[in-house]
């Protein structure tokens, strides 16, 4: 029986407009109502996800909020916050050295601001959709405490190159993959989001077979192969859609996890 709907945001549970429909709302209402906890994990800040509750104006607050791709949690359940596996000063610059090989733009969240060494349009873009004020900073600045993670911008004809580049310079403390199709990020080897989503069952007393799990892209993986059912939106990567069981017969533009949980029947299912 399922307990837990646990999402990734941006291509999932939210349109490219960045929009939770009425029906996904209705759906998400039905989880709580129901009594099956609902919670979302996304590579952005928990205190960033925490705000989509007014955002999404949704009536009840998130049971669990993932964020940094697993290095930070929110337990709204015992309202307790976990950080797990920060990145080293010394990775974080070694970072930088490796994605030499494509033209990008590097920024980190630290402080409440999205840090940075240039403003183009692509910075703008994101700390609009992250609410954060942006602070252009010398490159040093970026690497002068521990991170939970450290992010690439490029452009997306460079992506391949620069997804083959760290693939053939592999680390043994972190990796690096690909979370928007002009963005690459770096974590601590042991972070992703199947480690979170196996964190929130360890603090819960749950079985990880007894998760549900969206996601649409690489960062989702881990997460989709950990839970009891995983699954990938249609409009996902192959490589997601290759550790998913199951793949919704919509995108996210229409409707796809609405009706994906709608048709599973969870939606009739009360714990």
């Amino acid at each position: 029986m399922t307990r837990l709907v646990l999402c990734d945001i941006d291509a999932t549970l939210v349109n490219e407009k960045k929009e939770l429909t009425p029906r996904t709302k209705e759906a998400l209402i039905q989880l709580h109502e129901n009594g099956i906890y609902f919670g979302i994990a996304s590579g952005r800040p928990v205190d960033e996800l925490k705000r989509n509750k007014e955002y999404w104006a949704l009536p009840f607050d998130f049971d669990f909020v993932m964020g940094m791709n697993g290095a930070e949690l929110w337990d709204g359940i015992h309202q307790k916050e976990y950080s797990y596996f920060m990145m080293k000063k010394e990775w974080l610059k070694e970072t930088m050295e490796i994605m030499n090989v494509v033209e990008c733009n590097p920024f980190v969240y630290w402080d409440g601001k999205l840090r940075c060494i240039q403003i183009d349009d692509m910075m703008i873009h994101s700390a609009s959709t992250s609410h954060k004020e942006l602070e252009v900073v010398d490159l040093e600045e970026l690497y002068a405490h521990e991170n939970a993670k450290i992010m690439f911008r490029m452009k997306e004809e460079d992506m391949p190159k620069a997804e083959a580049w760290v693939k053939e310079h592999p680390s043994p403390y972190y990796h690096g993959f690909k979370t928007q199709t002009t963005l690459l990020e770096f974590c601590d080897k042991r972070i992703n989001k199947g480690y979170g989503l196996k964190k929130i069952c360890e603090l819960n007393d749950m079985d990880t077979k007894d998760v549900m799990a969206f996601g649409d892209t690489s960062n989702d993986n881990e997460m989709l192969k950990a839970a009891g059912c995983g699954v990938c939106m249609i409009n996902g990567t192959q490589d997601t859609k290759a550790c998913a069981n199951a793949i919704t017969k919509f995108d996210n533009d229409h409707d796809g996890l609405a009706m994906y949980l709608e048709e599973s029947g969870i939606l009739c299912q009360k714990y």
